[in-house]
């Protein structure tokens, strides 16, 4: 593949417009498309920051694409097919396609489809931290036949950009199991803060937070440990969550999260029982072991 000097971005919110304004200033000619260019109430702003980022913008998606040989993906996760639908309606053979938005392995190979078909090449990109204030620098794993060509044209342009993979949906697939993760713990936060602060607990509540965080920050094995808890003590630790659910309840918060934790205790217990799977039988634990023989059979035809 070509180095890189024309970019199109389809999409240009927050993501789109700190990266295509970073490329400009780098010198690359930048044209982009926006939905909000369609509404008359909102099309003078996207026109004013176009022109602000120095990139043009264009009236439609055709119009947008034609000419450049990178084409930026950078929409809400709703609309991630109807933009595929629509490249593919007018990409030409020698055109990439990258796809930065946020969702699942099943979404990306379903646009991969409509690009490929096309005659396309599809790109899969994971971007794993927020944009701002990273700009290009943003981490980003890419998936597809194409990643490493279009990593190594991305980097030379300034991107964090590694090929992790050349399937599509390996890259995706970690970005959305870490959100269970990130996402998982500003939603815990919320929900323990909430209840500290109603019990005047808070500062008691952190500092035993911290001291724990830290003994976890030099284990050997945190996942193993995290998990084996589950599985050794799974059923006592959902009554016990079943009581925190209680706590919260009674000073007015909805347990969202701790139900949640409770359900998945009780049934990580009762699938192990219908595997005969015995904790004490399990020496050493290895819990990439466990979760395998979890694993509902898949179909891989």
């Amino acid at each position: 593949m070509s180095s890189i000097d024309r970019i199109a971005f389809v999409g240009f919110g927050e993501a789109g417009g700190i990266l295509g304004a970073a490329l400009a200033r780098k010198g690359i000619a930048v044209t982009i498309y926006d939905r909000l260019l369609d509404d008359p109430a909102t099309a003078s702003a996207m026109r004013e920051k176009a022109a602000h980022a120095r990139v043009r913008a264009a009236m439609t998606v055709a119009d947008a694409i034609s000419g450049a040989q990178l084409i930026v993906s950078a929409v809400t996760a709703a609309s991630d097919e109807q933009v595929a639908e629509a490249v593919a309606s007018c990409i030409v053979a020698g055109q990439t396609y990258v796809d930065i938005n946020s969702v699942s392995p099943a979404t990306k190979q379903r646009g991969q489809r409509l690009i490929e078909n096309a005659g396309g090449v599809y790109v899969e990109s994971a971007v794993m931290a927020p944009v701002p204030p990273y700009g290009l620098s943003v981490p980003m794993l890419l998936g597809g036949r194409w990643a490493y060509e279009v990593a190594a044209q991305l980097s030379s342009l300034g991107f964090n950009a590694r090929a992790v993979s050349d399937k599509v949906g390996v890259a995706s697939a970690a970005k959305m199991c870490r959100s269970v993760m990130i996402k998982g713990v500003e939603a815990l936060t919320v929900e323990c803060l909430s209840a500290a602060r109603a019990y005047e607990a808070e500062e008691i509540v952190l500092a035993s937070l911290r001291e724990t965080f830290e003994k976890m920050r030099d284990m050997r094995d945190l996942p193993g440990y995290l998990i084996s808890r589950v599985a050794e003590h799974g059923r006592r630790r959902a009554e016990e969550m079943r009581e925190v659910g209680q706590t919260l309840h009674d000073a007015g918060i909805r347990p969202w999260m701790t139900d949640a934790c409770a359900q998945l205790q009780d049934q990580f217990v009762d699938d192990m029982g219908a595997h005969d799977i015995r904790y004490a039988a399990l020496s050493p634990f290895v819990w990439q072991d466990v979760v395998d023989r979890l694993m509902p059979e898949r179909n891989d035809d």
